[in-house]
C-alpha cells in the first residue's frame, strides 16, 4: 500500500485561506481549477488517429493569489497593519514544510469536498477493503478516487448504517481513502458512505515571488498546485 508523508493542509474558507486551520484572510478572486488528461495521438496520413488514454483519472490543477499577507515581524518602524499577524510565515511554514515541489499537502476545495451516499461497490464475501470514490455528473457519470479522508460520517450496507466499530478509515494527514471492514461485506451487498475529503497536493513550482508591498503587507500573485495521484 502507498504511504504518504503530507506537510499540512491547505483550504479556501469563508474569509480566505486556512494553512493548518490558522487564517489567513487577504484571498484573491478568481480561484481557478482545471481537469487535465494526458493523451497520446497518432494520426495517419488518411486522418485516421490511434489514442491512448495515459491518466485514468484527472489530475486537478488549482491556482489563486493572495493580495495581502500581514507580517508582524518586519520591524522597520513602530506598529503598523501587520502588528498581531503572522500571515506571511504561516504561509511560508507549509510551502517550506513541503520543500517546493517535492512534498505533499492536503487542499480542501470548500466546492468539491464531500459525497453523501456514494456508492463505493458490492460485496463477494471475500474483498474486505474498498476505496473511497468521489462521482460527478448524472449522466454520463465520471467517479474519481479520494486518497485523503478528512472525515467519514457513516458507513452503509444495503442502506443500514453500520457501526464504526466494524470498519476503519483511518483520516487526515497521511490517509489514503481506504475503508477496511472487520469482516468482508456479503456478496452483492452494497456499500455506500457519507464522508469529506481532500485533494492530495504538491505545489507546482520550487519557487515563489512574495512581494513586499508596503510596510508590514506582503502579497502572492499566484499559488499554483496540482493534485497527485500515487
Amino acid at each position: 500500500m502507498t504511504t504518504y508523508d503530507d506537510a499540512g493542509t491547505l483550504a479556501v474558507t469563508a474569509s480566505g485561506l486556512a494553512v493548518n486551520g490558522t487564517p489567513i484572510t487577504g484571498l484573491a478572486w478568481p480561484v481557478t481549477k482545471l481537469p487535465t488528461f494526458q493523451t497520446r495521438i497518432q494520426r495517419a496520413v488518411s486522418g485516421r488517429e490511434l489514442r491512448t488514454l495515459d491518466y485514468p483519472y484527472p489530475i486537478w490543477q488549482f491556482q489563486l493569489g493572495v493580495n495581502f499577507l500581514r507580517d508582524q515581524n518586519d520591524t522597520r518602524g513602530t506598529g503598523g497593519l501587520g502588528t498581531g499577524f503572522n500571515e506571511l510565515r504561516t504561509l511560508y511554514s507549509l510551502y517550506l514544510a513541503c520543500y517546493g515541489a517535492y512534498g505533499t499537502f492536503l487542499f480542501s476545495d470548500p466546492t468539491d469536498n464531500q459525497r453523501t451516499g456514494q456508492y463505493l461497490g458490492t460485496g463477494n464475501s471475500s474483498t474486505a477493503a474498498f476505496q473511497l470514490l468521489a462521482s460527478y455528473g448524472s449522466g454520463p457519470i465520471f467517479t474519481d478516487q479520494v486518497r485523503a479522508v478528512q472525515t467519514v460520517n457513516s458507513v452503509y450496507l444495503n442502506g443500514i448504517t453500520q457501526n464504526p466499530s466494524t470498519y476503519n478509515c483511518p483520516t487526515g494527514l497521511n490517509s489514503t481513502g481506504v475503508v477496511t471492514f472487520l469482516t468482508p461485506p456479503a456478496t452483492n451487498a452494497v456499500i455506500a458512505a457519507d464522508f469529506t475529503f481532500y485533494f492530495r497536493c504538491r505545489f507546482v513550482d520550487d519557487s515563489l515571488t512574495f512581494e513586499n508591498f508596503l510596510h508590514q503587507l506582503w502579497s502572492l500573485k499566484s499559488l499554483k498546485f496540482l493534485s497527485v495521484f500515487n
